[in-house]
């Protein structure tokens, strides 16, 4: 178990190859759960010093970069839509809304590494910029920042961990199996999750840690933030409000429907793929999840699972296929992520968890098997998903 940095890359290799093939949580190899016979200090050493830059004119790049192609989209949409032939008119419309889509994802993949100070060496710019982004994608920019701060410094564990925080099966609802061991149930559960999941988190916290009275995102006096952070919480909302007016202006003067098939459908898919990247990233039947007897930070950052999501890395600046680096060390820009994942991969050894099964499949998968977490022989320290009731 405590064998990190030994296993062979052929080895390594060969156990990609298990979990990919797995069909169930019986066939993956878990991940140990070990006190790891590495520091974080020496992970950092093995990745190349510059990794750690931050370029002002790189990260902006990227922005510029994703703007452009959402400005041509827009274009598209606008300009080009209208006048093709009724019949393809009606089909380049979804063309549009997953494009548009998956490259607005991207750009809220960069307000989230503002964030986390990964985007320059100046923190005042990066709220800047990110209050800007993620509002006019209606993210309360300081409310999230917060939020999820927390959940990387309490990755992995059930008591104080801030998102998709699993549940032990005494604590599951009576109707649970009946909506996980039907495959309608579960598909309609899905749906439910991709298209109402972000702002259920957003709003009630839904998903998210267990707090002793209402948790809400926009509430600056929520549960959720102390007194110091009220105030950039009342800005986040103030970012919010005035992408809905700008918003309503738009609706005013184009029509409402306007608004929905050039914003809206978009707007979906990016909340869609918000809540498809953070469950798969950290629902797995080969993670663990600690109690507080067991838990450290380490072992809760190497909780979580690299993805591959096809070209999509690329769009999503690989936070889908770097994020065991990206927990590690999150004011790392996105740019040097996949160097430094290849540098600490020999370091991590068995702790790295990679898995290669298509995002569909995955989602099915966890699903169905990742249901609650339970410790073997109710000794509790370490749980592991289940799904048996």
């Amino acid at each position: 178990m405590g064998a990190g940095g030994r296993m062979t890359e052929k080895e390594r290799e060969e156990q990609q190859k298990l979990l990919g093939r797995a069909g169930n949580g019986a066939g993956v190899q878990r991940s140990p759960t070990d006190k790891p016979p590495f520091t974080l200090g020496q992970i950092k050493k093995a990745i190349p010093p510059h990794c750690f830059q931050r370029s002002v004119i790189r990260s902006f790049s990227y922005v510029v970069h994703d703007l452009v192609i959402v400005a041509a989209l827009l274009y598209f949409a606008l300009v080009l839509i209208p006048v093709l032939p009724s019949g393809t008119e009606l089909a380049a419309w979804p063309l549009y809304w997953i494009a548009q889509g998956c490259v607005l994802t991207g750009v809220w993949v960069i307000a989230h590494e503002c964030g986390h100070h990964a985007f320059s060496d100046y923190s005042v710019l990066d709220d800047i910029v990110g209050l800007v982004l993620h509002s006019a994608l209606l993210v309360p920019y300081f409310s999230w920042k917060y939020s999820h701060r927390r959940h990387h410094s309490n990755t992995g564990s059930l008591e104080r961990d801030e998102v998709f925080v699993p549940k032990q099966k005494s604590a599951m609802a009576w109707y649970t199996p009946y909506v996980y061991n039907n495959p309608i149930g579960r598909l309609v559960h899905i749906v439910v999750q991709l298209t109402l999941g972000w702002p259920l988190y957003l709003a009630f916290n839904v998903s998210g840690r267990p707090y002793p009275r209402f948790a809400c995102h926009f509430d600056p006096y929520g549960p959720i933030y102390n007194d110091r952070e009220r105030a950039q919480i009342f800005i986040s909302d103030v970012g919010v409000v005035a992408a809905g007016a700008a918003l309503f202006k738009l609706s005013s003067a184009f029509g409402f429907w306007w608004v929905v098939r050039v914003y809206g459908v978009p707007l979906l898919i990016v909340n869609a793929w918000l809540v498809l990247i953070t469950y798969l990233q950290h629902t797995h039947p080969a993670l663990p999840h600690y109690d507080s007897s067991e838990w450290d930070w380490l072992r809760g950052a190497l909780a979580t699972v690299d993805r591959d999501y096809g070209v999509l890395n690329r769009v999503f600046h690989n936070i889908t296929d770097t994020h065991v680096a990206h927990h590690l060390f999150s004011t790392m820009p996105h740019y040097h992520a996949m160097e430094a994942t290849k540098a600490i991969r020999p370091i991590l050894g068995e702790y790295y968890q990679f898995d290669p099964t298509p995002v569909a499949k995955a989602t099915w998968r966890e699903a169905k098997e990742c249901i609650y977490v339970e410790s073997e022989e109710n000794k509790g320290g370490v749980f592991w998903y289940n799904n048996k009731f």
